[in-house]
């Protein structure tokens, strides 16, 4: 296992134990994350934030590992985060919705390239934010 892998691991470790300390040490201090609810974030401490926010709206959350992959610096991993939303849920505006008290069962997909440092520097999520929202019951009923 190289390095890429070893932080891979520890930052899912990190995010499934709402370890917001180990979160951001793990990233380097101007790294850049794209998420698809969060868009594009710069620095860690917004990446750290991002991760705060997610884990307080979901504290339980577990991981299931599909397949993990390490290609040179970077390691990529494909599974489930499993969980039941008990925390309030901050959207882009600022505005905090209620815990709905729902289980989330969603699959995806992260990228995270590690520097010299052993610090991510570029990181990329990919789920699908409407089946989020959607397991959530937050997106209006469909007419009949």
């Amino acid at each position: 296992m190289g390095q890429a892998r070893e932080v891979m691991d520890r930052l899912t470790a990190a995010i499934t134990t709402a370890d917001s300390t180990t979160i951001a040490e793990l990233y380097a201090k101007d790294a850049v994350a794209v998420t698809p609810d969060g868009g594009e974030l710069h620095g860690r401490d917004d990446i750290a934030e991002y991760w705060r926010q997610m884990t307080q709206a979901v504290p339980d959350g577990t991981y299931e590992s599909v397949h993990s992959y390490e290609i040179g610096d970077t390691a990529i991993d494909e599974g489930v985060f499993s969980g039941r939303n008990t925390g309030p849920i901050q959207l882009p505006t600022g505005e905090m919705l209620p815990p709905t008290q729902k289980e989330i069962r969603i699959r995806g997909v992260d990228f995270a390239t590690v520097g010299a440092d052993g610090r991510i520097v570029d990181y990329r999520l990919y789920f699908d934010e409407m089946e989020f929202l959607g397991q959530l019951g937050l997106l209006p009923d469909e007419p009949t």
